[in-house]
């Protein structure tokens, strides 16, 4: 009994120290997310486009100037389709003031049918407006274009101050990957020759290819699996006489990227668009059904034949993951949340620390069979002295 207390004593301080560490690194994370988020994202990318830069470099290119070449020729795609869907997204800016009375009028109509108890709220009495002072005085009437006038000044400047720090984000992104994408053998050798011991450097070296090959084939992976889920979203979409089926489709491209989180704000986005188009009919639920249809087959047919078993994660902490980095860092988080948890289980594949995290996150790691770590269905009755030990029936 005293050994047993004394191993709680020594035990228990070493559990709160990193509890603590861990709170304290949670902190760390969020505060620190405008210097690490693009750091991540860089690398994250570097992964994927290191590929095209090495086989330039096997051609006589650079690795400087083909990096530079790649991040051009990534970085025009991206003007491309923004300029592309620019104006049919300012088409639906520009209607969102109007859109959304329409839909809370439709909504209160709607609760009036339900519950026909409650009636309705009195519209409030308006006067032709033979001038532009009757105009205004109408407008003012209206809670939601009075709300909007004296809020437009705090959204603009929100607004704003979100766009400036997204460039900077950005900005900063697309140089460190440049320096990566240039620099990546004389990084990995430098980090490899600094470390003494033989064994760790091969489980170094090996850990970061298995990184690179995993993050880079799950975002490829991911990419052309998103991609051709928003052709098709687009198609469906066009086919029954959607407008903007191409803004549409690259927004399923985008959100559908991100696990679980992305084709819940699709779906969301689909329907609060066929309620723009359609009214509250049944009309409204025909976009957001065909994009949960094709959803449907995508992740239940397509996604587990082409990821394969290598890039196979228990879904749990795939969703934990999304979870605690888009709470974290926000929609960029939950971007790069499974190729984080990649990464850890390259890590934890060579560590032995982190043997209980490689059999959560690997599903083919070799684990404790079931009958060893449960007890006999008949376990042995030591028998009283004199007589053979014997089983209860």
């Amino acid at each position: 009994m005293t050994e047993r207390f004394e191993f709680v004593a020594r035990s228990g301080p070493s559990w709160i120290a990193r509890g603590l560490l861990a709170i304290a690194v949670v902190f760390l994370l969020e505060n620190a997310k405008p210097l690490l988020l693009p750091v991540v994202v860089a690398v994250a990318f570097a992964f994927v486009l290191s590929t095209p830069v090495r086989w330039l470099r096997r051609h006589g290119i650079s690795e400087y100037a083909g990096a530079g070449a790649v991040i051009v020729a990534v970085l025009a795609v991206i003007v491309l389709l923004a300029s592309l869907l620019a104006a049919p997204a300012a088409q639906w800016w520009a209607r969102a003031p109007a859109t959304v009375h329409q839909l809370l009028d439709s909504v209160q109509r709607l609760r009036h049918v339900a519950f026909p108890g409650n009636a309705p709220p009195r519209p409030a009495a308006r006067v032709a407006p033979a001038s532009a002072a009757g105009a205004s005085a109408a407008d003012a009437s209206d809670p939601i274009t009075e709300r909007l006038a004296n809020e437009g000044f705090e959204i603009t400047r929100a607004a704003v101050g979100q766009m400036l720090s997204f460039a900077v984000s950005a900005s900063a992104t697309v140089f460190l990957l440049y320096f990566l994408l240039a620099s990546e053998r004389w990084l990995i050798a430098r980090t490899v020759e600094a470390i003494p011991r033989r064994r760790t450097r091969a489980l170094l070296l090996s850990g970061i290819r298995q990184a690179q090959q995993d993050i880079g084939l799950f975002i490829t992976t991911m990419g052309l699996v998103s991609i051709g889920l928003g052709i098709a979203t687009g198609l469906a979409l066009a086919a029954i006489g959607f407008p903007n089926p191409a803004l549409w489709a690259t927004t399923t491209a985008v959100l559908t990227f991100v696990p679980y989180i992305g084709p819940v704000l699709v779906t969301l986005a689909l329907l609060v668009a066929g309620g723009m188009e359609s009214g509250t009919g049944f009309a409204m639920l025909v976009p957001p059904a065909l994009f949960l249809a094709l959803h449907f087959v995508e992740a239940n047919v397509v996604s587990p034949f082409v990821m394969g078993a290598r890039l196979r994660i228990s879904p749990v902490f795939v969703f934990l993951s999304v979870l605690f980095w888009s709470w974290l860092w926000g929609i960029a988080g939950a971007f790069v949340a499974v190729p984080i948890l990649l990464g850890l289980r390259a890590v934890a594949q060579r560590s032995r620390r982190l043997r209980l995290v490689r059999v959560f996150l690997d599903p083919e790691a070799p684990g404790t069979p079931l009958r060893r770590l449960l007890p006999d269905r008949h376990p042995t009755v030591p028998a009283p002295l004199g007589r053979a030990a014997h089983r209860d029936p």
